[in-house]
């Protein structure tokens, strides 16, 4: 996924009421711009960290400018949750190690209650394929990607959505996307949420897959890169 427009650094004062921040940009500018990521953002949104923003346009959109990356010392992390699907998506179509064989790739379609899966893939002679896509930023430990990094849930009902389709005869598969280029594994952060730790366990056991992606971040654009374990 490349980013439409060429980003703009900064230097982050704060990001607040979940969905704003406010950024010194590098020619001495403050500006408001929108923060597309809900969680808590452990690790990401301190004072002075160098950020990366987004320009637009678009009349419809309240704000000139939206957050996309924080610069760490390992590289750069992808802060926008809104973006993994993208991602995701271009990967589907250029076949996706693991998911490939499929026919139709539908996204957003509704199932179960009030729920949508992220991709629904299907395919002649094939069972259908139910794929949930999680954006993965938070990393404690070295080399560790965690998910959640707050309490989900809407990710712990998505699991038991993903179990029930699995009971129905189809292929369910959670992916999580690691949205930076410095860890080797995944994991459950269990202490974070217990809760969808406990709800994702009763779907491995109900027998939904788990697939795992790093990602090569940069101001050029974010792309999927190597398949990761989970622990």
């Amino acid at each position: 996924m490349r980013f439409a427009t060429s980003l703009v650094p900064g230097r982050l004062i704060r990001r607040y009421m979940r969905f704003l921040s406010d950024v010194e940009l590098d020619d001495g500018r403050i500006v408001k711009a929108h923060c597309p990521n809900p969680g808590s953002m452990m690790g990401l949104k301190d004072e002075g960290m160098r950020v990366w923003l987004e320009g637009n346009n678009d009349p419809r959109k309240k704000l000139d400018w939206g957050w996309r990356l924080v610069e760490l010392d390992g590289g750069c992390v992808g802060v926008d949750t809104g973006a993994a699907n993208t991602i995701v998506a271009e990967a589907l179509e250029e076949r996706l190690e693991g998911l490939t064989g499929y026919d139709k790739i539908r996204p957003e379609v509704k199932y179960r209650e009030k729920s949508r899966v992220d991709f629904l893939l299907s395919g002649a002679g094939r069972r259908d394929c139910y794929l949930e896509v999680k954006s993965v930023t938070l990393s404690r430990t070295g080399g560790l990607a965690e998910f959640p990094d707050s309490v989900t849930a809407r990710g712990a009902k998505h699991l038991a959505d993903l179990a029930a389709m699995v009971d129905e005869g189809n292929r369910a598969v959670l992916l999580f996307l690691v949205q930076r280029g410095d860890c080797a594994r995944v994991d459950v952060a269990r202490d974070i949420d217990p809760t969808y730790a406990a709800a994702f366990d009763a779907a491995i056991a109900a027998g939904v897959e788990v697939m795992c992606f790093a990602c090569d971040v940069s101001p050029d654009g974010i792309f999927l890169s190597d398949r990761l374990p989970f622990d």
